[in-house]
């Protein structure tokens, strides 16, 4: 039956997690140099458009139509947004359509995510044509095993992901590293230095995602609820635990707090408690959060020393944080919180751990080997890098002939 007050609270989440990707444009715009924010900012705004329209003709339906091939895909029955209307789907509170928008919004901020990995590099129009290409054969099929109707990760192997750290994190960390090897570094890494022009954007653009992450996993409780209350407060909780143990790490390292390191903390925070938003109490989320930050911190160290150019840090932060997130669910999941998730390690089902641990060495494995495949035929084809001369050049005036800032 349909109830108009979590048709409203899902909504208002659709709405907050929308505003995540500009967020996060602004979040990796202030990052790069001054004469490719614009570019930064137009990859992600982009994909607002093109992502929702895949999404709508086929991405939806790929995802969560009825099983088609044993938990590996959905169907076409929903095609072009068929049968995706006003009521409400068997079990749900509602509207269809709700339903779909918000599951829109994860289909296209998770792309946006891998742009961090290939900033200052990549060719626009290869770039976007790869993400549609990826939507179809990548994110659809990922997102079916995970929370589709009788897919293989959710309804079969029994993980839990109540928001995304897999299907989004982990998936968007490995499409990453795929194209970074395709790719490679940009030119003068780890050779000159490259610091964000603009840490003000940066932290604009951070506390947009924190705040749009409520939408993202008090949202996935799809009702305005108790568990929809428990998702927004370790949310938050951990997101506060990892700003803190980042800067206190970096502080004791490198001898100073840094705003950038605050920024990232907040995000590696929130990364992690995206798999167990729903599954956990609070004083687990601070632990979670916690180590999120020690070891997401520990992730950007690990990249300087071997020396793949990870630009904005999509691996250090999305793949660490969403792998750790997601194993710490079978350790801390209750039913005391959500009785339809299932017991962890602490609660007396070490199995869940295991069960955690396939889910992520299988969305590692689908989404590097993958994009690796798509990647390869896109590059091979119209070429996903710029020139040299562009790359030294800066993308917003090679690419799309503006500039960020124009000074008198």
């Amino acid at each position: 039956m349909l109830d108009t007050g979590d048709t409203a609270f899902v909504l208002v989440s659709s709405a907050m997690v929308m505003l995540m990707t500009p967020g996060l444009a602004l979040f990796y715009g202030g990052m790069v140099r001054a004469k490719n924010v614009l570019s930064m900012l137009l990859q992600n705004f982009f994909l607002l458009g093109v992502a929702s329209v895949v999404w709508a003709l086929v991405g939806y339906s790929l995802a969560f139509g009825t099983d088609a091939f044993g938990g590996l895909i959905g169907n076409l029955d929903h095609i072009g947004l068929t049968g995706v209307g006003q009521e409400p789907t068997e079990g749900s509170t509602i509207p269809h359509l709700a339903f779909m928008i918000f599951q829109a919004m994860f289909a296209i901020i998770t792309p946006a995510l891998v742009t961090g990995a290939l900033a200052e590099r990549a060719k626009f129009g290869a770039l976007m044509l790869f993400f549609v290409i990826w939507q179809i054969f990548i994110y659809s099929p990922a997102a079916h095993w995970v929370w589709g109707p009788d897919g293989w990760i959710g309804s079969k192997l029994g993980a839990l992901d109540f928001a995304g750290g897999t299907v989004v994190h982990i998936l968007s960390a490995s499409t990453a590293a795929a194209l970074i090897v395709i790719v490679g570094p940009r030119i003068g890494n780890q050779e000159q230095a490259m610091p964000p022009h603009s840490l003000p954007l940066t932290v604009l653009g951070a506390g947009l995602l924190w705040f749009g992450w409520f939408g993202f996993n008090a949202g996935s409780a799809l009702a305005a609820n108790g568990l929809a209350a428990s998702a927004f407060v370790v949310t938050h909780l951990a997101a506060a635990a990892a700003t803190v143990a980042w800067v206190a790490a970096e502080w004791l390292h490198q001898g100073r707090p840094t705003m950038l390191g605050g920024a990232s903390g907040c995000i590696a925070g929130l990364v992690a408690i995206t798999p167990a938003a729903g599954f956990v109490g609070p004083m687990p989320a601070l632990i979670i959060g916690l180590l999120a930050g020690l070891a997401c911190y520990g992730g950007i160290l690990l990249k300087n020393k071997l020396g793949y150019d990870d630009s904005l840090d999509v691996i250090g932060i999305h793949g660490i944080g969403g792998t750790l997130g997601a194993i710490l669910t079978g350790v801390f999941a209750t039913t005391a919180v959500n009785p339809d998730g299932a017991d962890g390690l602490f609660s007396g089902n070490p199995g869940l751990v295991g069960a955690q641990i396939v889910a992520v060495l299988a969305t590692i494995a689908f989404g590097f080997l993958g994009s690796l495949v798509l990647g390869f035929i896109v590059h091979k084809t119209i070429g996903l890098r710029v020139s040299p001369d562009h790359e030294i050049i800066g993308l917003d005036k090679t690419e799309h002939a503006e500039s960020g800032y124009d000074m008198l």
